[in-house]
């Protein structure tokens, strides 16, 4: 796997890992791209993603949203990896922090909690996702951790028969890394 391990937690059989490291190298099944709701991925984790893993995978997109629709904040649709490792890329739009009274827990809580749903649905058994909204979108790291944390919780207690196995949150920023690893609690 890729990156440093900060810390692991033991969730009955089922690993949640926070990680210092670049998720466009992840060696796992899945990886979450923290998106824009017209799958546009110029920026960012997005940028990277496309960079690494290929322009195909923005072309999937550009599919998605003619067929679709921009995606709606909180919500999650895939394409494939590209050339990257991982096998599946997950595009959530998390939301844009716009103060902490529009909604944006709930918003943040769906999006990890959906990326989730759709790892399940493909029938994966290792995921890595980003803090997602942590970065350009502006969500406040500290409060974004406990909902991360328990979006994992609920997901795992509402879906005891998933595949997933390990669940890895990746960060190459030093400081997001270091905030999730002092905070995440399940």
């Amino acid at each position: 796997m890729n990156g440093e391990v900060l810390k692991e937690f033991d969730m009955e059989g089922r690993k949640v890992q926070i990680v210092l490291g670049d998720i466009t190298l992840e060696e796992v099944d899945a990886i979450v791209n923290a998106a824009n709701s017209h799958l546009k991925h110029g920026g960012g984790v997005a940028g990277a993603i496309v960079r690494r893993g290929g322009f195909e995978i923005q072309e999937e997109s550009d599919e998605i949203v003619r067929e679709r629709g921009p995606v709606r904040t909180g919500e999650a649709v895939v394409t494939s990896g590209g050339k990257l490792k991982a096998k599946y890329v997950i595009h959530t739009v998390g939301p844009v922090w716009r103060g902490g009274n529009h909604g944006e827990d709930k918003l943040l809580y769906r999006a990890v909690y959906n990326s989730l749903l759709k790892a399940h649905e493909l029938g994966v058994e290792s995921i890595s996702m980003p803090a997602i909204s942590t970065g350009i979108y502006g969500f406040p790291k500290e409060r974004a951790v406990p909902i991360f944390a328990r979006a994992i919780a609920d997901f795992f207690r509402e879906h005891g028969d998933s595949s997933i196995r390990i669940v890895r949150i990746c960060n190459i920023d030093p400081v997001t890394a270091k905030i999730f690893a002092e905070k995440f609690k399940i």
